[in-house]
């Protein structure tokens, strides 16, 4: 609606207010001052009503999101026009002798304005408010908990027009309420019969609002939603946002993510600080989702430099622009380079003075590793050793490897190889000639990772499925990929040389359950929407990881997500005699044998599901 329409109409309204006040004044058996004619007086006050319009920008915003600040400047241009009408009337009375208009018409036209010009307001939001969710299905929603943050988010749903969601309540965790009503809406008591009270209210959703519930808590309720066909959504808390709009377009379904019980991580900023602070660091595989975090977390610490190098060239260009846009005042330098080239690796060790390496670079995909395994053992095995070799030649203070759990007692190539890295890093750390403390990190899957499990099933339910699920029994640790960083932050502190630091994972959870859960919060039903389908073990793949192999145990440290696994390390001369041979069998390209020096270099080593395994005839029969 134009806003000289909009105008056009409140002046009506000025005018239909005058005439219906100045009736009712009329018939309250008074007289009115003669100065003026009734249509002088209508003309007059319309001025000075339309004055006080412009003058206080009552016509700023648009009608149809006319929220309270829009009825505040109504009533505030009625009630100024009111006091210029009584100034200028008593002014005249002071000069002239006599008045022009009556108090009591004044105080009743300027409340007959502001009520007309109020109701037409809200007409005309009704009205808009009707035709845009014409033929528009809502979801009633209940919002979990009584407190400021998610009665914001009912206000927001309240006043919102375009959006999909209707409120029909909230729900208490303390007490029962019984017949106090918030926004118009009752609350329900979260107990036993929660979900049977709920069912004559046609819900259709939950909405969690700024996580005040524990991961623990809000599985169990969401499991039980998920039995009811509830669908699960988060909102962020009203801090986070400028106004109510960016709240409701930002409720979002929940995410596996949000529900795996992962607690947060203290840090011990002070001594990370101590050795990163004003210090030359680099990152290896910096491009990756492991090394890429590893580089923010690091860049809050103020160091020295920051040498970013990887092989993959786009991802560490959009990290480039990322990185200096977020962290300006930090000096980097994005290096591509191969850690299987040792000129490369040697030119950047001369030109910088580097204290700490934290090396990510590897490949990790199980069954593409397994069908070209000479890749795995030149970068995983000789990457490593020319790193590790560099940084004790060049007196680097910290050495910090990024392994994973594939590498206990492993049933792949990829983990064997990453095995044998660690091996070769806990030999180095045992030499006397070198000043360098090697500290190896060791975790399981994470989440959200480069081909990780949830984004590749959320892939597949977007398309319609199946989720392929390789075995029905299937199992994995998880997490969070800022949560692994900080704590090989940790561990790079607490590392005196030669440790293996093993992560504490959390629960294992089942892939079959997970692949469920996702496909229910996805609004779908397993089975009958999108079909879960097992596949088989891939090559190479086992049923469950572990993060000690049988000969090892753990020690605890002073963080209680952090254990030291102990096991017997092997002589330097030993592990370089079996690089030499792995690497020149590499070098042939005769994988049959370039595995079997490996499983020499790595006895556990028993291959599944694999044509290697050929190579444990023996060791099976026995």
């Amino acid at each position: 609606m134009p806003r000289w329409i909009v105008i056009a109409i409140d002046l009506c309204i000025v005018v239909l207010s005058f005439i219906v006040s100045f009736s009712i004044v009329a018939e309250m058996n008074v007289v009115f001052y003669d100065v003026l004619t009734a249509p002088q007086e209508c003309l007059f006050v319309t001025l000075v009503y339309l004055s006080t319009f412009f003058i206080i920008g009552t016509y700023a915003g648009l009608i149809r999101h006319s929220t309270f600040v829009d009825i505040f400047k109504i009533a505030f241009s009625s009630a100024m026009s009111s006091l210029i009408l009584l100034s200028v009337s008593y002014s005249y009375d002071f000069f002239f002798g006599d008045k022009i208009f009556l108090f009591p018409f004044i105080a009743i036209n300027a409340l007959f304005t502001f009520v007309g010009m109020m109701m037409f307001r809200l007409v005309i939001k009704s009205i808009y408010a009707y035709f845009t969710n014409l033929g528009k299905s809502k979801m009633r929603v209940l919002l979990m908990g009584v407190d400021d943050d998610t009665i914001a988010v009912g206000e927001a749903l309240s006043i919102s027009d375009n959006q999909n969601f209707e409120l029909a309540g909230f729900v208490s965790f303390k007490k029962r309420y019984q017949k106090i009503k918030i926004l118009g809406a009752p609350i329900f008591k979260y107990d036993s019969t929660f979900f049977e009270t709920i069912l004559p209210q046609d819900i259709d959703a939950l909405i969690f609002v700024s996580n005040k519930l524990s991961n623990y808590d809000k599985n169990r309720i969401v499991d039980k939603a998920l039995e009811h066909d509830l669908r699960i959504y988060d909102a962020p808390a009203i801090t986070t946002y400028d106004n109510q709009k960016d709240i409701v377009s930002n409720i979002k379904q929940i995410q596996i993510e949000d529900l795996l019980d992962r607690h947060p991580i203290n840090l011990d900023d002070t001594q990370i600080n101590s050795y990163l602070n004003n210090e030359t660091i680099l990152i290896t595989g910096g491009a990756g989702s492991i090394g890429s975090e590893i580089v923010r977390q690091v860049s809050q610490y103020k160091p020295k430099k920051i040498i970013v190098l990887d092989q993959a060239e786009s991802p560490l260009h959009w990290l480039e622009l990322e990185l200096l846009k977020n962290f300006p005042d930090v000096d980097y330098l994005f290096l591509l380079g191969d850690v299987r080239k040792k000129n490369r690796l040697v030119n950047i060790f001369e030109e910088h003075k580097i204290s700490v390496v934290f090396h990510a670079a590897a490949y990790k995909h199980v069954p593409l590793i397994e069908r070209n395994p000479t890749e795995a053992i030149q970068v995983n095995i000789l990457g490593t050793v020319n790193l590790a070799d560099l940084s004790s030649q060049f007196k680097v203070d910290r050495f910090v490897m990024v392994s994973t759990d594939k590498a206990v007692n492993p049933t792949n190539v990829m983990g064997a190889s990453k095995r044998a890295a660690e091996i070769y890093v806990r030999a180095l750390a045992d030499d006397v000639s070198t000043d360098t403390r090697f500290i190896t990190t060791r975790f399981g899957n994470v989440l959200g990772s480069n081909g990780s499990v949830i984004p590749h099933f959320k892939k597949q339910i977007e398309e319609g499925g199946p989720v392929t699920v390789t075995h029905e029994n299937i199992i994995r640790y998880f997490m969070t990929i800022p949560e692994a960083c900080q704590l090989v932050l940790q561990a790079g502190i607490m590392g005196q040389g030669g440790e293996v630091f093993v992560f504490d994972m959390g629960d294992p959870v089942r892939i079959m359950d997970l692949a469920h859960k996702m496909i229910k919060l996805s609004g779908y039903e397993p089975g009958e929407d999108i079909e879960i389908k097992v596949i088989g073990l891939r090559p190479g793949e086992k049923l469950y990881e572990e993060l000690l192999s049988d000969k090892a145990t753990t020690l605890p440290t002073h963080h209680k997500k952090i254990m030291r696994a102990t096991d017997q390390p092997m002589a330097l001369d030993d592990v370089l005699n079996h690089i030499i041979e792995i690497a020149a069998a590499a070098e042939n390209g005769e994988d049959i044998f370039m595995i079997s020096k490996l499983k020499k270099l790595v006895p556990e080593f028993i291959s599944e599901n694999s044509i290697y395994e050929v190579l444990d005839l023996p060791a099976k029969s026995e």
